[in-house]
């Protein structure tokens, strides 16, 4: 089975860890210096990138035969997760976000699980209608439902960005799997208005579509740190200032090792740089993809689909958070894969990636 793996897959992946890990290092340096200690957050992006590691690792042991057993109960695990954290005393409110669930030390980002449980449920799901989902539209809103029920619940915590990854990751893993092109142009005719609705529908999301449009109207408001990312960028120009010499971090750009740390990356490595840290990560959600491309020609169709929508969801994330940081989709708060701070997103990148290998290492059919 190891003559299956993907080594160049694999040496992206660490490529782009180590490129996380020194980015997270800079861009928290300020932060370091300012409470007198010895970059706790590096310390704590190690032990999530150990964690990140061991679950990809983990994920790539598992047979693909225990996903696809288990893909309905881990749909409803994530469900119960999703409401769970609604419940006072049980979620943790942080900057009025309901989002996590403390254990000890530990906090639990359910939004950061159904990402992985969905792309899991949906290969068992297509794998099961593969002979069909091209001619019956009510195989396509079955799945629907189920996306409709988490996404009302993540909304209610609320995260937004999730919602989207969910919605367009859920659409891309349907069309690759056969969905008719009419019967898909409903369906995104259907999200975006559905999107829109709830964009209008709360104060502060109508207030970011402004601000997007014109952050600079608003540069000590609600603009700002969409405007002092800018700045990062302007100041970058080809080559950058030089690792560690970026000004924006020093606490000008806010989030700067977490959502916004591709505004650091430019500053500091320039547009050159930057280029190559957005080519790493293109080349391996594209390898990812190559891998459900052969999983499908070796008649495997749930180690296609595994694959495919491990490629979307990091894929996905990776394009809105560039989209985020350059001015070109409204602000979400959206890490970029593998290299943001880590956590439950670091992780569940990890995990994902873990799926895409096993779907590459796994011979034969699948069960």
């Amino acid at each position: 089975m190891t003559r299956n793996l993907d080594g160049a897959l694999i040496m992206l992946w660490i490529a782009a860890l180590t490129v996380g890990l020194v980015m997270v290092a800079s861009a928290s340096a300020p932060l370091a210096a300012a409470g007198g200690s010895v970059g706790p957050l590096v310390l704590r992006h190690a032990a999530y990138l150990a964690a990140g590691i061991g679950a990809g690792i983990a994920c790539a042991l598992v047979p693909l035969k225990f996903w696809q057993i288990a893909h309905r109960p881990l749909l409803l695990a994530a469900i119960a997760l999703a409401a769970l954290v609604l419940v006072p005393g049980i979620g943790s409110m942080v900057n009025g976000a309901r989002r996590w669930i403390s254990l000890g030390g530990i906090s639990i980002q359910p939004a950061e699980i159904g990402k992985f449980v969905i792309v899991v449920y949906l290969a068992g799901y297509l794998t099961r209608v593969q002979g069909t989902i091209g001619r019956n539209f009510a195989d396509l809103l079955r799945p629907l439902s189920i996306v409709a029920v988490l996404s009302g619940l993540y909304l209610l915590q609320p995260d937004f960005g999730s919602v989207v990854v969910l919605i367009v990751v859920s659409g891309g893993m349907m069309f690759l799997a056969g969905a008719r092109l009419f019967h898909f142009a409903v369906l995104v005719l259907g999200a975006l208005a559905a999107l829109a609705l709830v964009t209008v529908a709360q104060p502060y999301r109508v207030e970011r579509l402004i601000t997007f449009l014109d952050p600079w109207s608003v540069a000590y408001g609600s603009g700002y740190q969409l405007t002092q990312a800018l700045i990062a960028f302007g100041r970058g120009e080809w080559f950058g200032l030089g690792l560690g010499e970026g000004i924006q971090k020093l606490f000008y750009l806010p989030e700067a090792h977490n959502d916004f740390i591709f505004a650091v990356v430019v500053e500091e490595l320039g547009l050159v740089g930057a280029g190559a840290v957005l080519a790493l990560l293109v080349a391996l959600v594209l390898r990812m993809l190559a891998i459900g491309h052969d999983a499908l020609d070796s008649k495997r169709p749930f180690a296609a689909h595994l694959a495919f929508g491990a490629a979307l969801t990091i894929g996905v994330q990776c394009l809105i958070n560039v989209g985020v940081n350059t001015g070109t989709l409204p602000t979400k708060g959206l890490t970029l894969p593998f290299v943001s701070y880590g956590g439950n997103s670091l992780v569940v990148c990890c995990a994902l990636f873990g799926l895409a290998v096993r779907a590459r290492l796994e011979p034969g059919r699948s069960p």
